[in-house]
């Protein structure tokens, strides 16, 4: 029990730090309501299950110093630039309008936010790096427990991410934050380029030493 709590609470407060991730879910929670911004977070979750199954079986992709890890990393970087200036480039902007359901385009909008995020989550280098140390710490556990845990941290990213769509998506708060929400989508944007900048420059500084 104390190695769950542990594991547990450790999971939860990586969770807290806000990421790209999160970033996407406030977007979409914001242009399209909680309802669409659920499949971008159930795209985001499935990243995380590939990653937490990768972590325990072993796959050496996933450490730092092999070459994937690498070109994961500088995937990501571009990736968070992309969604950085799209922030930035469409902060204000009319975007999607959400029918009365919290929708937009139904079956459309779902795929395409599952598929974005699916592609934040799996280029996420962070989200490696942090199963990884996770996995080590559990190296012991049997394959059960293992499950457990697994099945746990899937369950609690999604979990977490759609309480983060839903209170951001409540119209209340948007009405309350509508004029703010132009200048919050380009700080997220800019915050996002920074990570991107930042990523790029410590691979840069890795492969020139």
């Amino acid at each position: 029990m104390q190695q769950f709590l542990l594991v547990a609470a450790a999971h939860f407060l990586a969770l807290l730090s806000p990421g790209p991730d999160f970033f996407l879910i406030t977007r979409t929670s914001v242009r399209a309501g909680w309802r669409a911004a659920s499949s971008v977070c159930l795209g985001i979750a499935c990243a995380n299950g590939i990653f937490i199954i990768a972590a325990f079986v072993g796959v050496s992709a996933l450490r730092p110093q092999s070459t994937t890890f690498w070109a994961l990393q500088l995937a990501g970087a571009c990736y968070l630039l992309y969604l950085g200036s799209l922030f930035i480039r469409h902060a204000g902007a009319g975007g999607w309008s959400p029918d009365k359901k919290g929708t937009v385009g139904g079956e459309v909008l779902s795929r395409r936010g599952a598929s974005m995020g699916f592609v934040s989550g799996i280029l996420n280098p962070k989200n490696a790096l942090f199963y990884v140390s996770l996995a080590s710490m559990l190296s012991g556990a049997t394959a059960g427990w293992k499950t457990f845990y697994g099945a746990w941290m899937f369950c609690a990213v999604l979990g977490w991410d759609l309480l983060v769509a839903v209170a951001i998506g409540n119209p209340v708060v948007l009405r309350r934050f509508s004029e703010a929400l132009p200048w919050l989508e380009r700080l997220s944007g800019v915050v996002l380029v920074l990570l991107a900048l930042g990523v790029m420059a410590s691979l840069y500084v890795r492969t020139a030493g």
